[in-house]
């Protein structure tokens, strides 16, 4: 009876589980699906006509050649590389003092920070442009990267992960002689390496989904993101769900193979920082 019990609630699981899967992966195999109709295949069919008969090729095509598809991804990546690395690396100099150093003030720098968490990007977004228009840099690759530097939940994540490290590690290093930036190189990032990969997941899909800062910032076309060619795209094909489609798939398929390519960091770091 026992393990009747036992078999009944694995198969509750995994079958909750499946419709949790569902319903996350639905829309973007609706989205494939619509992609790959041929063209005398209604897309807004009743009832609704999911498969493609037969799967076509020719819309993805027409997205990828109709705008310069593939300036945009280019631009997309050189985003992610320029943004990203520096975001880890300056949320974690900034979480660093914040869990292992005492000083005056340091839980109140810490709540600073955490409290804009709480704030609508739409507020910042004037105050954002006319700095950066102070500066020189609208129109330019700086100009979209630089405010996305720093971000309040990738502090508070390292903070917890920082805070988490036993303290005998680095006193032993400082007792070998070690300076304060060898041990939080070689003593303190290893163990948050986790965290640092979730970190990185999260700041390649916002750079990479980042909508309304780079319409605000950017006038030149050439130096648009995927996501405003997405827009672009829309507008030049008006009506052409099946091309926007195709162009929605083609810019998620980096996204996705990132995603795989990091998931194995995902549970490790989240239950890593959320320790203490």
């Amino acid at each position: 009876m026992r393990s009747r019990t036992r078999t009944l609630r694995t198969v509750g699981r995994y079958v909750l589980l499946t419709l949790i899967a569902a319903v996350f992966v639905g829309p973007f195999l609706v989205l494939l699906a619509t992609a790959l109709k041929p063209g005398s295949q209604p897309v807004y069919a009743f009832p609704p006509d999911l498969l493609p008969a037969p799967p076509v090729l020719d819309f993805v095509v027409e997205a990828w050649t109709a705008v310069p598809f593939a300036r945009y991804l280019v631009n997309s990546v050189l985003y992610v590389v320029l943004t990203v690395p520096a975001y880890l690396v300056v949320s974690a100099l900034t979480a660093y003092p914040l869990a292992r150093f005492r000083f005056p003030g340091r839980q109140a720098v810490f709540l600073a920070i955490l409290s804009t968490m709480f704030l609508a990007p739409e507020v910042m977004l004037i105050p954002r442009f006319l700095v950066v228009s102070q500066l020189g840099l609208v129109d330019t690759f700086a100009g979209v990267v630089l405010p996305g530097l720093l971000s309040a939940i990738g502090v508070f994540l390292l903070r917890q992960a920082f805070a988490a490290i036993p303290q005998e590690l680095p006193d032993s290093a400082r007792v070998d002689g070690a300076g304060e930036l060898r041990i939080f190189w070689h003593i303190m990032l290893p163990p948050v390496r986790p965290t640092l990969a979730v970190l990185a997941i999260f700041g390649f899909v916002n750079v990479w989904n980042n909508f309304v800062w780079p319409l605000v910032v950017l006038k030149d076309e050439d130096t648009y993101p995927v996501t405003l060619g997405l827009a672009y795209l829309a507008g030049t094909f008006g009506t052409d769900t099946r091309a926007a489609a195709a162009g929605a798939v083609l810019a998620m398929v980096p996204v996705v193979a990132f995603f795989l390519a990091m998931q194995r960091h995902i549970v490790e770091g989240m239950s890593g920082a959320l320790k203490g």
